[in-house]
């Protein structure tokens, strides 16, 4: 016979073994969430806006957690770096499917306190990529000095685990214009490469208005396939085709004569691969000036010879340019800064390097050489030549200044626009007017010399002169030096673009007059950027 227990005995154990149950599960979620911690700190604790984020929070997740919002940043940042590919990135910086995986095989708290720190440490990088520039720029080539505008990380990572998740993600790319259409632009020569691209090379070397063949034909169907042409049975260069070459050119920075040249028809047989390329590149030089650009600012495109007066997105002044000679000691470097004055009839300070190694050398053989330069010592007070011996003088121990006064001749012109900066760069008029008809114009020491530098600055002169032309010319006509500075200081930004949108019209190509964008595309590569053929 069993005997019966009192119920109050099996109540007792049962409460006993439910209290046990419960301390072994508060304890096991005790110890995960101390392993957690532990896992966070660890992993986070080599970088600074990783280590005190977590501290901050006590190391609670933004990423691993239950609830919603975790959820939400999980789905939104993977999907982002899924797409990371649109934007010209390299994708597997990033991962995607590697994150997925991670996620599902997280599971005790020191695996889960690992991928937290990762997710962030990943997202992180891909927040800076998409919206300050995949590469430093001043190390994949030490002539572009811009100071990219970096976003603070902690500051990143804060916002982030306040704001909607993919509202914030889908902030952090540049939202002017440019970068849109060229995104565009890189999507549909994407899915022309997934067609074939734009067909043959034309074989010819150059052909003209009045032609006939088999090459005039290849021309005509390349131009088609570019977009410059509408389908024609012609086997002739007839007047269509010259319009269409023509626009080709003018889209290119070529002479618009609507004849194919060497020049027109080496662009025209670029292959869509190097245009896309070149797209891509034009949208890692925009992230790195992912920045406010002033309301009114000078655009200065070193690869299109131009110089723009912007009020917001629009031109209200363009003129021709003449930028840095292709030499490693004159071409212009890539920098932005703000011009605070102009100088009307300026001197010309002649840079040490000019003075030294060009014209030291012509002073030894000859004391009066470069006769409408001064030559005067540290105080700036003029020296006789008569009582110098150049001889004796190397590079490195030449005393003297060089200076050329205000005068029609100056190197200068009569006008210089300055923003001082250490490159010693500006823009300014020039004697040598012509220099500006030709289609490639890179001769100067690394100063930007504009064609129309008294319109240009009447133009900015307008904003605080009732008569800004009479202004200036009053100026002028003292033939004194005269410094006028600029009420409202305008930013200026020295560029390099060889692809570049119009709000409306087809794009824009340059030659790659420095080879730079060839060297930042190598970078790109390397960092994993890859191009792409899309099914549309």
């Amino acid at each position: 016979m069993i005997a019966r227990l009192p119920l109050s005995f099996i109540r007792l154990s049962l409460f006993s073994l439910i209290v046990g149950v419960a301390t072994l599960l508060s304890s096991a979620a005790s110890a995960q969430s101390t392993q957690f911690k532990q896992a966070v700190a660890s992993a986070a604790a080599k970088d600074k806006a990783l280590a005190a984020f977590y501290q901050e929070r006590k190391y609670k997740p933004i990423w691993t957690g239950a609830s919603g919002k975790d959820r939400q940043r999980r789905q939104a940042f993977l999907k982002a770096v899924g797409q990371a590919s649109l934007h010209g990135l390299p994708a597997a910086r990033y991962d995607a499917d590697e994150l997925k995986a991670l996620i599902r095989s997280a599971k005790a708290g020191r695996s889960r306190g690992e991928l937290e720190v990762e997710m962030s440490r990943r997202f992180l990088q891909y927040a800076r990529d998409i919206q300050t520039g995949v590469l430093i720029p001043s190390r994949v080539d030490s002539e572009i000095v811009r100071a990219v505008p970096y976003r603070d990380r902690l500051a990143t990572l804060k916002a982030f685990s306040k704001s909607s998740a993919a509202g914030f993600i889908k902030s952090l790319p540049p939202k002017n214009p440019e970068y849109t259409r060229l995104m565009k632009e890189k999507l549909a020569l994407e899915k022309g490469l997934a067609r074939g691209g734009w067909g043959p090379k034309v074989s010819a070397k150059s052909l003209k208005p009045g032609q006939s063949g088999q090459s005039v034909v290849a021309l005509r169907n390349r131009l088609v396939a570019m977009g410059y042409l509408r389908k024609s049975a012609s086997q002739s260069y007839d007047e269509a085709m010259t319009k269409a070459v023509q626009l080709f050119q003018f889209n290119h920075g070529l002479s618009a004569d609507g004849v194919a040249g060497a020049g027109t028809m080496a662009e025209i047989n670029v292959p869509m691969q190097a245009r896309l390329q070149s797209v891509i590149v034009a949208m890692e030089r925009e992230r790195w000036m992912n920045m406010p650009l002033g309301k009114r600012h000078v655009k200065v495109n070193l690869a299109d010879f131009t110089a723009k007066i912007m009020d917001g997105e629009k031109t209200t002044f363009r003129t021709r340019s003449v930028i840095g000679k292709n030499d490693p000691d004159r071409r212009s470097p890539e920098f932005s800064d703000t011009m605070e004055f102009m100088v009307i009839n300026p001197s010309w300070y002649v840079p040490r390097s000019i003075a030294t190694k060009e014209y030291l050398p012509l002073l030894k053989k000859n004391r009066n050489a470069v006769s409408h330069l001064e030559i005067t010592d540290s105080k700036g007070r003029k020296i006789s030549r008569g009582n110098v011996n150049f001889a004796k003088f190397t590079e490195a121990s030449f005393p003297y200044n060089m200076r050329q006064p205000p005068s029609r001749g100056n190197a200068l012109g009569l006008v210089k626009f300055m923003f001082p900066n250490k490159y010693n760069i500006y823009l300014h008029d020039t004697p040598a007017k012509n220099l500006f008809s030709r289609e490639v114009r890179a001769y100067s020491h690394g100063c930007i010399r504009l064609n129309d530098p008294f319109d240009f600055a009447y133009a900015l002169l307008a904003k605080q002169e009732s008569n800004p032309e009479a202004f200036f010319q009053a100026k002028l006509a003292t033939n004194k030096e005269a410094r006028v500075n600029l009420k409202e200081p305008v930013p200026v930004h020295i560029m390099y673009r060889t692809a570049f949108t119009q709000a409306k019209g087809p794009m824009n190509y340059r030659r790659d007059i420095y080879g730079r964008d060839a060297t930042i595309w190598r970078a790109l590569s390397n960092a994993g950027v890859a191009l792409r053929a899309v099914q549309g």
